[in-house]
């Protein structure tokens, strides 16, 4: 098979699985060997149709044929599926696959509708995602390691939005800031302090 990037290799392992009669034809041949005749006849399909099916799935590396007398005599390649199936979606690669994607256009367009040209919050989004997007961008305003008071909190976030106590809340309630209890210091939580 040709290289191709892991993106383009999926898709066509993807297509090859992606009609019902190509399901079916795994079936079949995850039972036993069978010629383009023999597929033909149990699916009520023309023989032409079960080649170019048979063809999709020799494509992505699905089946092979060997020849015996007149026919060819088609078997699933398990090992091959199987294979494929480990590489081509291991959970830790799979986030490569929208690398080449701009992640945080969503956020850019939920700041653009509810913040004012002065960078303050106009209003509070109602859905839970959107209003995340606006106490990630308040969280910036905080440095790593530092320790504040909740008087120096308040008058951060009363730059964003008249609401102060919410915002502070949220930081605290999405573990995006942690807080001595009485009063005392806020400061961010890094991730690893977080998780």
């Amino acid at each position: 098979m040709v290289p191709e990037t892991a993106a383009e290799e999926l898709v066509t392992f993807f297509k090859s699985l992606s009609d019902v009669n190509r399901l079916r034809i795994v079936g079949l041949l995850a039972a036993h060997p069978c010629s383009v005749e023999e597929l033909a006849a149990m699916l009520h399909l023309g023989a032409s149709t079960v080649s170019h099916h048979l063809s999709r799935l020799a494509k992505a590396g699905l089946v092979s044929a060997r020849a015996e007398g007149y026919y060819s005599v088609y078997s699933l390649e398990a090992a091959a599926l199987r294979g494929m199936a480990r590489r081509l979606l291991k959970e830790k690669d799979l986030p490569a696959l929208a690398s080449d994607v701009d992640a945080s256009s969503y956020d850019r367009k939920v700041l653009a509708a509810f913040l004012a040209p002065d960078g303050g919050i106009r209003a509070f989004p109602s859905q839970e995602k959107k209003f995340l997007v606006l106490v990630r961008h308040v969280l910036l305003a905080f440095q790593p390691g530092v320790r504040y008071t909740e008087k120096q909190v308040n008058r951060i976030l009363l730059g964003f939005n008249e609401d102060s106590a919410r915002l502070r809340r949220a930081l605290v309630e999405y573990r995006f800031m942690a807080r001595e209890g009485g009063g005392g210091a806020y400061w961010r939580i890094d991730q690893a302090e977080g998780a």
